[in-house]
């Protein structure tokens, strides 16, 4: 499926009856031509996939705008430090990969239970799509659940948000992305 039409399928997205639970990037005013904002920087076309949880929430969006317009990310969460550190660790950088989520809406809040069937809905129609023929690398359990559902063939590591050391987070991610190079060749 071209990108493009995955953008589409984005922007379409929606959960009936949840309109005021989740929103859309459109909602906060950060629709682009991006399946999500990490793809401003993150948007590699041969280098592995990271699938996350979700992006953001919607206070968090209006709080952080300019910090966002300027990169599509937050250096001060959990993700993002890890990540910056992984890759410093295999001399690799934003660039060189390709991040999305597992769950394509904003909650309103910050860590709000997703219900699995929304998690999978949002998998199904989007994420599946852009990891397609890929080397997949999927951070934390929500993110991995979805993988396995939809067969998607996914190196497992820990998440970001884990209750782990950071030098442990680090490590894992670090040898999840040398495995990802290794199988991309």
């Amino acid at each position: 499926m071209k990108r493009s039409e995955i953008i589409v399928r984005r922007r379409e997205f929606v959960i009936p009856g949840y309109v005021r639970k989740y929103k859309t990037l459109a909602d906060v005013g950060f629709d682009g031509e991006w399946v999500t904002p990490y793809q401003m920087v993150s948007n590699s076309e041969t280098g592995p996939v990271l699938v996350a949880h979700y992006w953001l929430d919607a206070l968090s969006v209006h709080e952080h705008r300019e910090v966002l317009r300027e990169q599509g990310w937050l250096p001060g969460m959990p993700l993002n430090k890890v990540l910056t550190l992984a890759l410093e660790q295999v001399k690799r950088t934003r660039s060189d990969i390709y991040v999305t989520q597992a769950f394509h809406l904003l909650p309103y809040l910050k860590w709000p239970p997703f219900p699995t069937r929304h998690v999978d809905a949002s998998f199904t129609r989007i994420t599946r799509h852009e990891v397609e023929g890929r080397t997949v690398i999927a951070l934390g359990t929500v993110a991995q659940r979805p993988c396995r559902r939809a067969g998607v063939e996914a190196i497992e590591c820990i998440g970001p948000n884990a209750r782990a050391s950071w030098e442990y987070k680090v490590k894992g991610l670090a040898g999840a992305l040398k495995m990802a190079y290794s199988r991309i060749g």
